[in-house]
């Protein structure tokens, strides 16, 4: 209780002594989304103002495929990997709240979770409700952040992205946070945290105006969902019984595989383009995450003795992660580094500093994706490189100041997913509770919620 305290307290404290977005007063002009960018500096402003900007069926194709890929990640991918990871008893349960969650987001994104993200913006921080229920998009609609594919298409697009966002939090909640609650927790997570994190980095808010790099979600997904998960785990408290091995490491190196797979729609997808930078974003995903897991195991090896499976499949995940924010900015070596960072960082955060520290994160979110997206942020401002898209240069290129910027964005994510994430969790638990009963944890989560079983032998 008293480590959960005072972990809750240094969470206060920063945000006490921050300083949010008046460190960003001196306000830098927008950031041009990648895509658009590169396909601006082949148009002349004569041919621009006389040609109307045209739906490309290539990147409309590839767009859609992304999309599709984005969702796998979190039914199954998601859903196999933390289901596999739980307890035989919770798995179905586990699995559930992925399940839901990209349900709820899916309807709550339509009616207004598109518009408040990317709607035009409103003061740098949220978007404006112009285009509630989709109003004024058709089927030829344009967006001015993807100039070449259907809006219809960017919009599904980032919504599989808000979906993964609130689903990855859960790994923190298992097997002992009750259902409703995470429902509830769920949409007023998405509404109250998500949105406005969103709109900050891409949908032209006061982050970007600062020049903060994040292609495709270090800042807005990982440390976001990574925050969230800690401040949560941390008011649920331990679980009752001792943590015990994975249900089913089967279904963890299916989901970790389905994840990787899917991640090049994460992203490649988010040049929002078929082109050359997607192709740069897709082999720097892969190649961090090979070296990630590579380095995750080989410091396992060493640590405790044995190269586990799952620590192939943890490995590859914090590659992933690390990766995401720097995809679109950095060279190979750039993400070579980032995945050794990413397979060592992680690891001792899971192995180390969370048995000191004493918080129960049931499934490392906080450690893969909070450190890992972490890690991922920083790095970008040392190698973003503009040989390989001149919207970032970083440290090692000869800007310094991309570090600071990157810092600052680290923390006003970190502070405002902090605090707002710990006032939802008290206002769910005030209005239905948080957690089962005794008995129902000792039962399992699959027969005491749900009446079912995972495996039925």
């Amino acid at each position: 209780m008293m480590k959960r305290t005072m972990l809750l307290s240094l969470l206060l404290v920063i945000l006490v002594s921050a300083f949010m977005p008046l460190a960003f007063a001196e306000e830098q002009a927008p950031i041009t989304p990648p895509a658009v960018k590169e396909q601006a500096a082949t148009v002349t402003p004569a041919a621009t103002a006389s040609a109307p900007l045209k739906i490309d069926t290539g990147d409309t194709a590839w767009m859609i495929v992304a999309t599709a890929l984005v969702m796998l990640m979190s039914i199954p991918g998601l859903a196999l990997f933390y289901g596999g990871l739980a307890k035989g008893k919770d798995s179905l349960n586990t699995m559930a709240m992925t399940f839901v969650t990209f349900c709820i987001v899916s309807i709550l994104w339509v009616i207004y979770g598109y518009t408040l993200s990317f709607g035009q913006d409103i003061g740098g921080f949220i978007g404006k409700a112009d285009k509630l229920f989709l109003r004024g998009i058709g089927p030829n609609s344009i967006s001015d952040l993807a100039k070449t594919i259907p809006e219809y298409v960017y919009v599904v697009y980032q919504l599989t992205f808000a979906a993964i966002t609130v689903a990855l939090a859960s790994g923190a909640y298992i097997e002992r946070m009750k259902f409703s609650a995470w429902i509830l927790f769920s949409i007023l997570w998405l509404t109250i945290v998500y949105l406005p994190v969103a709109h900050w980095v891409w949908g032209n808010g006061f982050l970007a105006k600062a020049g903060a790099l994040d292609f495709a979600g270090g800042t807005v997904v990982h440390i976001n969902a990574g925050i969230a998960a800690l401040v949560g785990a941390l008011v649920l408290g331990k679980r009752r019984a001792k943590p015990i091995f994975p249900g089913n490491l089967t279904l963890v190196v299916t989901g970790a595989g389905l994840l990787w797979f899917g991640w090049f729609g994460f992203n490649a997808g988010s040049a929002v383009a078929a082109n050359g930078l997607a192709g740069a974003a897709f082999l720097n995903t892969n190649t961090a995450t090979a070296v990630a897991a590579l380095s995750w195991m080989l410091v396992e090896w060493k640590h405790s003795g044995k190269p586990t499976v799952l620590g192939l499949a943890s490995g590859a995940v914090g590659g992933l992660v690390a990766i995401t924010p720097a995809a679109g900015y950095v060279n190979v070596t750039g993400a070579i580094a980032i995945g050794i960072a990413a397979g060592i960082v992680p690891f001792f955060a899971v192995a180390t500093l969370k048995p000191k520290l004493g918080y129960d994160d049931t499934l490392d979110a906080f450690g893969i994706h909070g450190i890992g997206g972490t890690i991922g942020a920083l790095l970008t401002g040392f190698f973003a490189d503009p040989a390989i898209n001149d919207a970032g240069k970083g440290l090692f290129f000869g800007n310094p100041v991309q570090v600071w910027i990157q810092i600052k964005a680290i923390l006003v994510t970190v502070i405002y997913s902090g605090v707002m994430t710990f006032i939802i969790v008290m206002i769910v638990k005030a209005l239905i509770g948080i957690r089962v009963d005794a008995e129902d944890e000792a039962v399992g989560m699959d027969e005491s919620r749900h009446g079912e079983k995972a495996y039925n032998f």
